[in-house]
């Protein structure tokens, strides 16, 4: 299966970081996912109850980023990723977390994974 939801560049600001100054401040976060999904039936039927509503999936990644105020970003994907594969109706997801503040000499740093329900063992 090659169809997919993507969702480039969802800016959030969240507690992110092992640093005590980190600590006491919001920092920008972009978040990217690539979610593979049977989109078909959603395409024949033209009913949103039969696709992956992007919207909600943003609004997922904002609140799951502000309320977990993780250390590391690699903490944060995980836990990002678990939810989007057992939340909606999909195979995989391609997650890219970017702090593009992090580094001055650099226009964003960050991680990248690929989750699959396999990996949850459903």
């Amino acid at each position: 299966m090659n169809d997919s939801v993507f969702i480039t560049d969802l800016a959030v600001e969240a507690v992110i970081g092992v640093y005590s100054w980190e600590r006491a401040i919001d920092q920008r976060l972009l978040i990217s996912a690539e979610i593979l999904c049977d989109i078909r039936q959603a395409g024949q039927t033209d009913d949103v109850a039969h696709a992956i509503n992007y919207k909600s999936v943003c609004d997922d990644i904002t609140k799951i980023c502000q309320q977990t105020k993780a250390k590391l970003l690699e903490r944060l994907g995980e836990i990002i990723c678990q939810h989007i594969l057992t939340a909606y109706p999909c195979q995989s997801v391609t997650l890219t977390i970017a702090k593009p503040n992090a580094i001055r000499q650099a226009s964003a740093v960050g991680i990248k994974l690929v989750r699959t329900k396999a990996d949850l063992g459903v």
